[in-house]
């Protein structure tokens, strides 16, 4: 069974800093794309970052240059580095992972990030 567990939410004052971590399990990911979604209170899911399989990364304008997005194959995980957060960055984020990202099967439940003013 495929699960996607996520982990490092919590909450942090404006200019903070906080890593998302991502571990699956019951399949190698290797060969899959990673990403991160987030979805705010009253707005619809939208995509954050994500990671080809080959490293290629692509992210959100709103977070460039503030998130980086990587993976650690060998420990089928995939992380957020989030920094110079802001109360707009506020959502409960969602790792998601397959082929296509935009069409993932796969995700996790949620960890919540709440950015304070």
């Amino acid at each position: 069974q495929v699960q996607l567990v996520e982990s490092g939410g919590g909450l942090v004052q404006a200019g903070g800093s906080l890593r998302l971590s991502c571990a699956a399990s019951g399949r190698t990911f290797s060969s899959y794309a990673m990403g991160w979604f987030r979805r705010a209170p009253g707005k619809e899911r939208e995509f954050v970052a994500a990671i080809s399989w080959n490293d290629d990364s692509t992210y959100a304008d709103s977070v460039k240059g503030r998130f980086t997005i990587s993976r650690d194959n060998a420990k089928n995980t995939v992380y957020l580095q989030m920094n110079s957060l802001k109360p707009e960055d506020t959502a409960v984020y969602y790792c998601a992972a397959d082929r296509n990202i935009v069409v993932s099967r796969y995700w996790g439940q949620g960890t919540q990030v709440t950015v304070s003013s």
